[in-house]
């Protein structure tokens, strides 16, 4: 079937009771997002805010809110792009079963962009501050787009063929730029849009900048696809919505012809300005920093038009049905990317990018007993080179033969990983290299480390799950806490500078001997708060992960450096305290959460949502 419009998809949702229509007055700064957060929570439905304050365009949220809703949404494609994405594995499949594949060219004819002359998105004109200004943090530097989708073309060869679609945050206001003229472009590393922002500078001319918002939802999710170089985004929206994507010609670019928003610019070779802070995804504000600015030319809209948000912040928020969408769709690319590698797993309690977990194989030398990793380690450098992949700071990776439990299965994962690494032999660090744009436990903007634990082979361990009797802890480390088997967190000491934290992290470290019993535990943990990290899993993984450096962090009993590599004779210890560079974390407005609890009330507005 697939959508026209994003009017047609909430048409439908409401049509099967999945959209909960708000009539009352909803101020979309900070109001909206805390409603956001709490319906995401429970579960809830879509969210059409029929009456924003001070804003004469409806707004949909949590559109993605929930799996089963992302698959009925999509449900008459998932089966066909799935098909195609087998083909794409193994394109001898559509000989060996032909009645399966039958119909595949008549869907990759959906993947085809149409160009056409004009479109519903050019009805009428206004200016960016007519747009609606959602602001979903206290601390947010102005109004954000939060589900944009970013166009471009590369300006050696211009035109459909060679486009990027990206969601790459838009800043409406705010800081210091020109108000309707400017809007503030934040890209990260290794994002497709980059390429042209390039290739244009190269040129010494602007680039065109297309910014769509709304339209039907396959145009959406395309945009946060990681899809590999040279695969065309419009091409996997057409897939997914079964409707070629309608691309008409406005001056030197193309527009979605079926968009509800579109704003038309231009982003000039050296043009920055402070973009921020914003809070994202990690569940930290990423800061004021300078960033490209787009010079605003036009902005359309359609007959009708419907504003679609999301809020981003500690997870889980909406973004992570994203990424479990995602997995279902590319999941089984992995192995023709990566070869060797069984499949990758996104952390997303810890932030996505910050831990990754692994399943590759050894496959080279069957004539061997596998005692220690070797392929292993070749296969996480694939994955740390392949786009987004290469920002993450922390990657586990097990083999295959250990018959480890599934990734989705974090717990159960990191148990696998922790009876079995050997920290003489099994941690290997990259040092001063990039990590994530947003993640501030590095030395600088886009500056940390990496970590690869690689292991394999029977259990070496077993893990403790009570505290020893006969364990003594070092003066101003206190309240340790088993946060699941194998890992201890003692809350440690603050301290003010760097220096002082390595120096008081090195204090525990040589306060134990080999023979210690804070041994049997394969890792320790320090923290601020260890009963807060010891709470649950999704504690644990996002101060653990979020709130590290491995080259600076990671530290052990018994540390040792032979022929310039790192290892342990005794626990692994990750410094997991807040650290002087880090960005404050997200606490929402006590007078806003006020305000919304009266929405949700018994006699409220939002009572049926029982929030």
């Amino acid at each position: 079937m697939g959508y026209a419009s994003l009017a047609a998809c909430l048409d439908d949702l409401a049509s099967t009771q999945q959209l909960f229509r708000v009539d009352v007055p909803v101020d979309p700064h900070l109001e909206m997002a805390e409603i956001q957060r709490r319906v995401y929570r429970v579960g809830g439905p879509a969210l059409l805010f029929a009456n924003p304050k001070d804003c004469r365009f409806p707004m949909v949220s949590n559109l993605f809110g929930t799996l089963p809703r992302a698959r009925y949404i999509f449900r008459d494609a998932l089966e066909s792009v799935r098909r195609l994405v087998e083909l794409k594995v193994d394109p001898t499949q559509a000989l060996r079963r032909p009645w399966r594949y039958a119909a595949a060219p008549f869907w990759a004819l959906n993947t085809l962009p149409k160009r056409v002359r004009r479109g519903a998105v050019f009805a009428h004109q206004i200016e960016v501050s007519d747009l609606p200004a959602l602001v979903s943090w206290p601390r947010d530097g102005g109004p954000f787009i939060t589900l944009p989708q970013v166009y471009t073309e590369d300006p050696a060869r211009p035109g459909l063929a060679r486009s990027n679609l990206g969601m790459y945050r838009i800043q409406l206001a705010g800081n210091a730029y020109e108000r309707d003229r400017e809007v503030g472009l934040h890209y990260q590393l290794h994002r497709g849009i980059g390429v042209h922002h390039t290739a244009a500078v190269a040129q010494k001319t602007s680039l065109p900048v297309c910014v769509f918002v709304g339209g039907p939802p396959a145009m959406t999710v395309a945009a946060v696809m990681p899809l590999p170089e040279g695969l065309s985004e419009l091409a996997f929206a057409g897939a997914l919505n079964r409707r070629r994507v309608r691309m008409a010609p406005h001056n030197s670019i193309h527009v979605h012809a079926d968009a509800d928003f579109c704003i038309v610019g231009e982003v000039e070779p050296q043009a920055r300005k402070p973009e921020g802070p914003f809070g994202d995804h990690l569940g930290y504000y990423s800061l004021t920093h300078d960033f490209p600015v787009l010079r605003v030319h036009k902005v359309f809209h359609r007959k009708g038009a419907i504003w679609p948000f999301t809020v981003v912040g500690r997870p889980p928020q909406e973004d992570t049905c994203f990424g479990e969408l995602i997995h279902e769709l590319t999941g089984p690319l992995i192995p023709t990317v990566l070869p060797g590698v069984r499949a990758v797993h996104a952390v997303d309690s810890a932030g996505v990018h910050p831990l990754l977990l692994a399943v590759g194989s050894e496959r080279y030398t069957p004539y061997q007993e596998h005692a220690e990793p070797k392929e292993l380690l070749t296969q996480a450098n694939a994955i740390l080179g392949q786009g987004q992949l290469s920002l993450a700071k922390y990657l586990f990776i097990v083999a295959d033969h250990d018959q480890p439990p599934p990734l989705a299965d974090v717990g159960a994962f990191l148990q696998h990983v922790l009876c079995r690494w050997d920290a003489r032999r099994d941690l290997h660090f990259q040092t001063r290299t990039t990590i994530d744009t947003l993640d501030y436990s590095g030395h600088g903007l886009n500056q940390g480390s990496k970590l690869i634990v690689a292991a394999m082979g029977p259990p070496v361990r077993s893990l403790p799950s009570q505290l020893p009797d006969d364990l003594r802890l070092p003066e101003g480390f206190t309240k340790p806490h088993v946060c699941f088997p194998g890992v201890l967190a003692v809350e440690a000491p603050s301290e003010a500078t760097a220096e002082g934290l390595t120096a008081s992290r090195r204090r525990f470290c040589e306060a134990f001997s080999a023979e210690s019993p804070i041994n049997r535990f394969a890792l320790v943990v320090l923290v601020d708060d260890s009963e807060f990290v010891s709470r649950n899993l999704h504690n644990f993984l996002w101060a653990t992960f979020t709130r590290s450096n491995p080259a600076v962090d990671v530290d052990g009993i018994g540390a040792f450096t032979q022929d310039k590599h790192w290892g342990a004779l005794g626990a692994v210890v990750i410094d997991a305290r807040i650290k002087p560079q880090h960005a404050p974390p997200l606490i929402e407005d006590p007078n806003v959460s006020r305000r919304v609890d009266a929405f949700c009330a018994a006699n409220g507005p939002l009572a049926a949502l029982k929030l």
